[in-house]
Formats: structure tokens, sequence, C-alpha cells
């Protein structure tokens, strides 16, 4: 005989309408995914079945009250998305902790921070208006960055998505390069379109493009622009000057986030020290709301030499800093 196992839960900080959604739409969705037994009754839900699905289900609720704690809604994505992470075949029961640390569920399925630096980039995400990440390549800057922009789209806790680059490195010359503006600009947009490649469906993307939904721009492109309801990432933002730092961080209009992302030992600028991610850490420093996330070569996630590489090159460049030092 099956040992059966009983969990109440009281519904005491959410409203179970929210909870339970329109006409319990999201209450059939998670009947439906399980065998065990769910009553409601008023405050009060009550689950019964086989002890590891029971602790599945008191997960899915659990991590639903959370998100309507934080979103004030949940949609039936969002119902979705947790009962495929806590009902994965061969996989254990998530604990809260790893549901909460989910940023969206991709094509791919679902993405979460997978370093100590990458977990601290999603706490300051969380916790602030305008987040600046800076570290080498390979790390998960773009990736996460435009997670949490869909993230946000998706919720709807933004209407829109802005995602610029510095084109043509220090000048953003385009006039020189053949083709039409897009055809001129691409190359230099394709990491952006490459995360967002992974996490939409092509028609949802492309629809989302023609309605503007999201804009994919060159950064001196964003001039006399006010944004609101927006999530706006402004990519390889070492290669901003200051002035276009300046410009791009006071496009920000209300209820609006942004990520800022950058590699400072990669400025392709003519002079250097005019790069706009290098100063900015000195001028907001301290400011509420503002954040900084350093990322290091122990936070890449590609190819196991890209730390080596890093590496490499951190030794070449200190030891040809200490031959400098010396001749002088």
């Amino acid at each position: 005989m099956s040992v059966i196992s009983k969990k109440n839960i009281v519904l005491r900080e959410v409203d179970p309408l929210i909870l339970l959604g329109k006409n319990d739409t999201f209450l059939k969705l998670i009947e439906n995914s399980f065998d065990s037994k769910i009553v409601v009754r008023g405050e009060n839900v009550t689950l019964e079945g086989e002890p590891e699905e029971v602790e599945k289900l008191e997960n899915v609720f659990s991590e639903l009250i959370f998100l309507i704690n934080r979103n004030k809604i949940i949609r039936k994505k969002d119902v979705e998305t947790v009962i495929r992470m806590v009902n994965s075949k061969g996989e254990k029961t998530k604990t809260k902790e790893e549901l909460d640390s989910v940023i969206i569920f991709g094509r791919n399925g679902y993405l979460k921070p997978k370093t100590e630096g990458q977990k601290r980039y999603v706490g300051s995400v969380m916790k602030n208006d305008i987040v600046f990440v800076i570290g080498p390549a390979g790390t998960g800057k773009t990736y996460l960055a435009v997670a949490f922009a869909l993230s946000h789209l998706k919720n709807s806790v933004v209407k829109k998505i802005i995602l610029a680059r510095p084109a043509v490195e220090a000048g953003e010359s385009l006039g020189f390069l053949p083709g039409d503006l897009r055809e001129k600009i691409e190359p230099y947009l394709r990491p952006v379109y490459d995360s967002l490649f992974d996490m939409l469906p092509p028609e949802k993307l492309k629809t989302y493009i023609e309605k503007q939904v999201i804009e994919i721009i060159p950064l001196a492109y964003m001039r006399g622009r006010n944004l609101d309801n927006s999530f706006l990432i402004l990519d390889e933002a070492q290669n901003a000057t200051s002035m276009q730092m300046k410009m791009f961080l006071t496009r920000i209009g209300i209820n609006s986030k942004a990520i800022v992302n950058g590699d400072i030992t990669q400025i392709d600028l003519y002079d250097k020290g005019n790069s706009g991610l290098v100063q900015i850490q000195s001028i907001l420093k301290n400011i509420s709301g503002i954040d900084f996330v350093y990322l290091h070569k122990e936070d890449v996630i590609r190819h196991r030499l890209v730390k080596e590489i890093i590496h490499a090159y951190d030794n070449h460049e200190a030891k040809n800093n200490g031959n400098n030092k010396a001749e002088k």
C-alpha cells in the first residue's frame, strides 16, 4: 500500500483570485499536471497524494505566491514555467532558492545564473533600476541582460525594450559603409540578435521588431528620446564616449530600468581615457538605485579554453607593464 502525504497551505499573504486565476484557470492547469488531489476552501489549499508529488506541488504554490508578491500578478506563462521546472523528468524537485533565481523560460529551457558573479548580477538587477556590469567576454553580460528585459516585457512590467550598441567602434561613422541603415549596423548588433533568437520563437521576435516593441539600434540614434515604461540595454559600453554615456543614461524615463554592459580591457576608442564606462564608475558611485557588478574570468561560461586565454593575456599584459615601469 502506497504512502499518502497530506499538506495544508494557508493563503494569508496573497489574493486567492490572483493565485488560482480567473474561473480557476491556473488551478485547473496545476491539477492537470499532477495526480495529487487539490482542494481549495477559502484561504486553505489542501494537497493530498504521493509524498514526492505533494512536495513538488508545495513548491509550485510557494513559487507562485513569491511571484505574486514580487510582481503583483502572474500569468499563464508563469504558471507553466513553474510547473515545468518542478516537474521536470529525471530532475530532483527544485528548492525555492533555485526557483527564485530563474530569470526566464526560453526556447532551450529556463535561464538562471550559473556562477557566483552571475548570481550577484541577478541580485543587483532585482534591487536596482540601473546596473553597470563590467567583465570579460563570455561571462553572460549581454545574454542575462536580454533575459531580464524579456522577462519584464512578458510580465508587463515594461512595454518596450531598447537594445543599443556603439556602432563602428569609436565614432559610429556609418556613412562610408555599403547598404542601407539596417545593413550598415546589423554586424555590430548581431550578438544582441543571437541572444534574442535563443529566447524567442523567430516569428514572435519578428513581430516584436516590426511593431517596435523591441528596438535594436546604434547608440547615436537614441539622442533626443525620452523612454518611459522601457527596459534599456547598452551593450559594449566601453566604446561609448563620456558624452554618449551621459546621453544614454538621461534617456531613462518613468518606470524604466537599464543595464549597461562592457569590458574595459577591450576599449576600441582612439582616446581610451574617454571611455564613458571607465569614467562612470567614479561619477555615479554611492547613488541609491544604481549599482556596479564586476565579473571575472571565473564567471566565463564559454569553451573551457576561454578562461585560459583570458588568464594568459592578463599575465602577458602584467609582464609588459612591469617591463615598462622598469625601463622608466
